[in-house]
């Protein structure tokens, strides 16, 4: 890019994310990565080294941030709306699994780095993240409490998802798309026994907005 010193920190970080993963993978979430990314991109090795002067959770950030733009990339609204709701949230979730899939190993060393006590915080903040932008993507408006359940749900859905996608070797990572499934027909298969026991069951259709937020998932 001809016009690359004339960036923004935060556009410089945008600009190196996807490069940078791919250097994690192999030299880890340090300086290296920034470098060689750096080296590729046509950046300066400095300003790269200023724009990630927080460590590794601000390169795991950048990256994450990427994924989250290419996700919505990947599935604009036009390819959304004629889904229903669960539908649009695996979808989502599927669209990331591709986009993180070259880089499993970088996701690997990212998920260690911010299983540290001390980054507990901001692994929690990237994680509830995440989860906010696919709502969002789907569709949802909600600002009540619901707003904050659905997305403590969706988070551990992902969540568990996602460690099943580490060790998975199956073909186009089939067993974690078959285990993301059942986990959205568990939570179908409880809200519709709960909405028979309250006897409003009666043939209305589930939605995903409605019941994704009202479970809690046991550690995986």
């Amino acid at each position: 890019m001809s016009d690359i010193q004339d960036l923004t920190l935060d556009e410089i970080r945008a600009l190196l994310a996807p490069a940078l993963a791919r250097h994690a993978a192999f030299d880890g979430w340090r300086s290296q990565a920034v470098t060689m990314a750096a080296q590729e991109m046509g950046v300066d090795a400095d300003i790269a080294a200023l724009a990630f002067a927080d460590g590794p959770v601000d390169m795991i950030d950048a990256w994450f941030a990427s994924i989250d733009a290419r996700m919505l990339d990947a599935m604009p609204p036009q390819t959304l709306a004629s889904l229903s709701i669960r539908r649009k949230i695996s979808a989502l979730i599927e669209a990331r699994l591709d986009l993180i899939a070259p880089d499993r190993e970088a996701l690997r060393r990212a998920i260690a780095i911010l299983a540290l006590p001390a980054n507990a915080a901001r692994a929690a903040k990237l994680a509830w993240r995440a989860s906010d932008v696919i709502w969002r993507a789907a569709g949802d408006t909600a600002a009540d409490f619901n707003h904050y359940t659905k997305r403590t749900t969706l988070t551990a859905v992902y969540a568990s998802t996602m460690l099943v996608f580490l060790d998975d070797e199956s073909e186009g990572h089939t067993d974690t798309r078959a285990f993301l499934a059942r986990r959205i027909e568990g939570v179908m298969r409880f809200e519709k026994v709960k909405a028979q026991f309250k006897g409003v069951g009666g043939g209305e259709r589930l939605s995903l907005s409605r019941f994704i937020g009202r479970l809690r998932y046991p550690a995986i």
